[in-house]
């Protein structure tokens, strides 16, 4: 459960730097370097980071 909790943060740290750096400069990390909607591997990489997302407020809610 330390493994997917440890993957989860790390998903969500990306997430949250891609959202910044879009914010502050409209830079998308996640499209230049993995294709973004239009690649398979960029899109998995979107639900991901959402799916990490949920976990961790489960997480955080019955824990």
């Amino acid at each position: 459960m330390r493994l997917i909790t440890a993957l989860a943060s790390i998903l969500i740290i990306l997430g949250a730097l891609n959202w910044g750096l879009y914010g502050l400069f409209k830079i998308d990390l996640i499209a230049n370097y993995f294709g973004g909607f239009k690649n398979p591997i960029g899109r998995a990489l979107y639900v991901l980071i959402g799916v990490a997302g949920v976990y961790s407020l489960l997480y955080i809610i019955f824990n």
